[in-house]
């Protein structure tokens, strides 16, 4: 079911005759949607499932009775009584006279294989056209991902309307008149020069290979088509990859819940690093007498500089033998692991098993630590529940979308053309954030507040609600507790006395502030720009009290809903791979929960909750943690403070890395266990949404790469644990014992669906996308309000550091960059390290757009291009935190919230100066051999 048809009316079906047969059509359904489900071919060329019908083409004409011209099917609806034809000789004549003429048109040389024109004109039988064609023109080969082949097009407007409808991007356009007429890009330029964001909609919707994948990969018949889930962030878009000769050729979006075809550049071009000649395919252990230290850097195309080659008994022996030793000796606590939200659910859950039952610790983390665990703290206090409560696509219920600390355009594309789809259809948007990204433009209000300023902006909207009498007293008084408290304190916060603090007019506040309370169905959407802040508990709390004093929750277009990051956050975090939760959010500190786990693992559990990322590294430094396990995660480059991370693990008497590339962790590792990237693996992963989906093994793992699941269990195997698990399925099947919001999926289920929600307690379930009707899963079926007062970020900029520096994620690359500046078309789109920055705080500093500026912390300093933004606020500079040669951690303030032990990544204090020596990326490397290079 596509987005749109949740507005369409139910009617009854409205009967006719097709090819002299009768039927019916559904309510909404044109000719050709009706044909095409009684399995009749018409031929149609500018028409796409899921597009709007435009009928420009004219290649699916039809025939009514007693009319005196043919018809589009594909923008006509059938009547009552009509009579149909879609294989009448006038009807058939009409077709082919168009398919000729377009085949006329076509380049001896093609830019595809069998494109939906041939293959139309081969079931019609059209032969060599009749008419001359047009005059050539040349291809445009100006973008890295996407080649222009101009005189292919016929102008069927396909990937106008999926760019500027479906992705809502507002690049591609069809300009001139009569025999100029065009497909053009922004005003006419070259595509690499364009606005173009590379999500590839227009080349999927495109039918003769006009627009195609750059490097001819069109051009190459694929072996096979396995159907998967895209690695990257938390939408969880289904996706198909082509693959020949174990390589992936192209991937295309697949119809799945949360994207419905569309994908975005990561998802469509972030593929190739699978083949990457800098892949681990050995097992390797340290060389004697190579000391470590946090400066420590080695050429990730040469590990065997520094390390040897080993067999996987030996590695094996090495990695678990002296973790084993290091616990026997030094005791449990001495031991701890984190784990990976890039992996599947399976590994999640095995690893953290791992470390509670063989290492005997609650020791055990991943990266939720360092972008959710705020709103995962929040979550829990007050509804008891950390997932979101309805999904991203739920826009279209809608009548009110508020986007608050999330920037979705980059950081969740398919997800923000949702949003963007839900404006064109009425709903009112809101964006709130410091930095002003490209949603802004479509938002009815955009609320650019100062820094470290949500908790006065929203105090203030939640002080409007009361005053005005915008509360929804039934569904206080039946469903929440703590109002009054919450009532007494947002008293002292008027949007008058909160303005000057958080920079947004009292007017507005109180606008936006009635806009939310009055709309019929509101959304809240947030992700790290809330959560990564010593307060970011205290705003997540704010917007859960928000949403509760106004009933805004427990119906479709209504909710919560942290953007997850990464593929399976947000499974890796239901799988238990937190310190102070089991599997299911049950805390190991509660007795009746921990005997369940006790009982089904067959072991005694540590009470104690585990160490947090940040607190393991100080850890180390205290030494009381000895020994690390890491599986896929990065926290050299990833933890704030990296300098003082990197030493930490380079302090370490025992790390062990499982890897796909040597990344800068690896730099300080002991020994390391190459494994398979996700497109060698078969698995299951949650998207934000809380659909379990499947995720299927497309390639063969090269060298001796094993699969993670594998790596685990003899890691398991080797510390002492019996474990006999034959493959993913086994661990899940466990899994659906340990966790009761899954125990109702099967494996075959999924693997006949693909997509799953839960809850699905039990066989048979539906799943439910909407959660929290009726109550909410705490001990007395009421959310808790929690009051909250302004708490500044713990570093104020100065005169010595007057700057605040912001971090983030942008479009193209992904978490550490490990992945996604391995793969060619990403890298070349954005291959240097750039810093955001107003137009004019560049020009105070006498600097410009390109050139090196640098930045410096009270912990570090980084060089880098300067790139001139007018969203990024006055007196601040965003710095991506995905660049080795630039690493932006070695500037953040690894302060933690109190409740949600997240480090403070979102504000430190930072002077900017122009000038300074750039890290060249051949001293990490080599380049990474990959990408044009280009300049910011």
């Amino acid at each position: 079911m596509t987005a749109t048809s949740k507005y369409e009316h139910a009617a009854m079906p409205v009967e006719f005759k097709l090819n002299g047969k009768d039927v019916a059509a559904n309510a909404g359904e044109t000719i050709i949607q009706v044909a095409k489900r009684l399995g009749i071919e018409v031929p149609h060329l500018c028409y796409k499932e899921g597009l709007r019908p435009d009928g420009n083409c004219r290649a699916c004409m039809v025939e009514i009775k007693g009319e005196r011209v043919l018809a589009p099917s594909c923008c006509r609806q059938p009547a009552k009584g009509m009579e149909v034809s879609t294989d009448s000789a006038r009807a058939v004549a009409s077709q082919k006279m168009v398919l000729e003429l377009l085949m006329s048109d076509m380049p001896k040389e093609r830019h595809t294989l069998n494109s939906e024109l041939d293959q139309w004109a081969a079931k019609l039988k059209i032969g060599k056209p009749r008419f001359a064609p047009r005059h050539a023109v040349k291809s445009d080969l100006s973008h890295h991902g996407i080649a222009v082949n101009l005189d292919s097009c016929i102008q069927c407007t396909r990937c106008v309307r999926a760019c500027r409808e479906e992705q809502v991007n507002d690049v591609i356009g069809y300009a001139f008149r009569g025999e100029h007429a065009k497909i053009v890009f922004d005003l006419d330029d070259p595509m690499g020069d364009s606005s173009c964001v590379a999500c590839g909609e227009c080349v999927q919707a495109c039918p003769t290979g006009a627009l195609m994948p750059a490097r001819d990969a069109g051009m190459v018949k694929p072996a096979k088509q396995v159907h998967s889930v895209c690695p990257y962030c938390g939408v969880g878009c289904q996706l198909t990859y082509n693959v020949k000769d174990n390589k992936i050729l192209t991937v295309d979006g697949r119809d799945g819940p949360s994207n419905h075809g569309r994908l975005c550049v990561k998802g469509r071009y972030g593929f190739d690093y699978a083949h990457h000649k800098q892949r681990l395919t050995k097992p390797l252990i340290r060389k004697p007498g190579v000391p470590k230290s946090a400066d420590f850097v080695m050429d990730p195309a040469n590990p065997l500089e520094y390390f040897r080659e080993a067999t996987w008994d030996e590695a094996l022996d090495f990695a678990a033998g002296k973790l084993k030793a290091l616990r026997d000796t030094r005791g449990s606590s001495s031991l701890c692991g984190f784990g990976s939200a890039k992996g599947s659910n399976e590994e999640a859950y095995l690893f953290q098993k791992l470390v509670r039952t063989g290492f005997g610790t609650n020791n055990v983390d991943h990266c939720t630590r360092l972008c959710h665990a705020s709103s995962v703290a929040a979550l829990m206090e007050g509804v008891s529940s950390a997932a979101v409560s309805n999904q991203i696509n739920d826009v279209a219920n809608a009548d009110l979308i508020m986007v608050i600390g999330a920037n979705p355009t980059s950081n969740h594309p398919v997800a923000a053309t949702w949003m963007k789809n839900a404006v064109k259809r009425g709903a009112t948007l809101i964006v709130a954030d410091p930095r002003r990204g490209d949603l802004a433009r479509h938002a009815k209000h955009y609320l650019q507040f100062k820094p470290d300023t949500d908790v006065a902006l929203l105090n203030a909207m939640m002080h409007v609600i009361v005053h005005e009498g915008l509360v929804d007293e039934a569904f206080i008084r039946a469903r929440t507790i703590g109002y009054e408290e919450l009532k007494q304190n947002v008293a002292n916060y008027s949007p008058e006395a909160m303005a000057p603090v958080c920079g947004i007019a009292a007017e507005t506040i109180k606008t936006v502030a009635r806009l939310y309370a009055k709309s019929k169905g509101s959304m809240i959407f947030w992700g790290m720009g809330i959560s990564q802040h010593i307060h970011g508990t205290d705003n997540a709390r704010c917007l859960i009290a928000l949403c509760m004093m106004t009933g805004q929750i427990g119906r479709p277009g209504t909710g919560l809903h942290p953007l997850r990051g990464q593929n399976n956050v947000q499974g890796a975090s239901d799988s238990g791979l937190i310190p102070m939760f089991l599997p299911d959010y049950q805390r190991v500190a509660n007795d009746e929960a921990r005997a369940r786990f006790e009982k089904l693992w067959n072991t005694t559990l540590d009470p104690k909750p585990g160490l947090t990322v940040v607190e393991i590294m100080d850890a180390v430094h205290a030494g009381t943690i000895r020994g690390m396990y890491i599986m896929g995660e990065n926290p050299a480059m990833s933890d704030p403070d990296a300098h003082h991370a990197r030493e930490a693990l380079a302090k370490l008497e025992h790390l062990v890395v499982q890897e796909i590339f040597l990344t800068e962790t690896c730099y300080h590792a002991d020994v390391i266990l190459p494994a398979t990237v996700w497109p060698e693996k078969s698995g299951t992963v949650t998207n934000t949404d809380r659909m379990v989906q499947m995720g299927r093994q497309a390639l063969t793992p090269p060298g001796e790469v094993k699969p993670d699941l594998w790596i685990i269990q003899e890691i398991a195997r080797r510390v002492g644990l019996d474990w006999n698990y034959s493959g993913p399925k086994d661990v899940f099947n466990e899994m659906r014992q340990a966790m009761h919001s899954i125990a109702g999926i099967t494996w075959e289920r999924l693997e006949a669906e693909s997509s799953v929600t839960y809850p699905c307690e039990n066989e048979g379930d539906p799943g439910q996308p909407v959660v929290f009707i009726d109550k909410f899963p705490t001990p007395t079926g009421r959310a808790k309000l929690v009051p909250v007062d302004i708490i500044p970020a713990a570093e104020q900029p100065d005169r010595e550091f007057p700057f605040v520096l912001i971090t983030g994620r942008q479009l193209e690359h992904w978490h550490t960059g490990a992945i996604t500046r391995r793969a060619s078309v990403l890298d070349a789109i954005e291959p240097e390290p750039t810093a955001s920055i107003h137009p004019l705080d560049l020009d105070a500093m006498g600097a410009k757009q390109g050139d090196v500026i640098t930045i410096e912390s009270r912990r570090g300093l980084i060089s880098l291009f300067a790139r001139a933004d007018d969203g990024t606020p006055r007196n601040a500079v965003f710095v991506p935190f995905c660049y080795y040669e630039a690493a932006a951690n070695l500037l953040t303030n690894p302060v933690l919230d109190p409740y949600g032990k997240i480090p403070e990544f979102k504000y430190c204090a930072v002077k900017v100066m122009r000038g300074g020596e750039l890290t060249p990326r051949s001293s990490y490397g080599g380049g990474r051999d990959i990408g044009k290079k280009q300049t910011a």
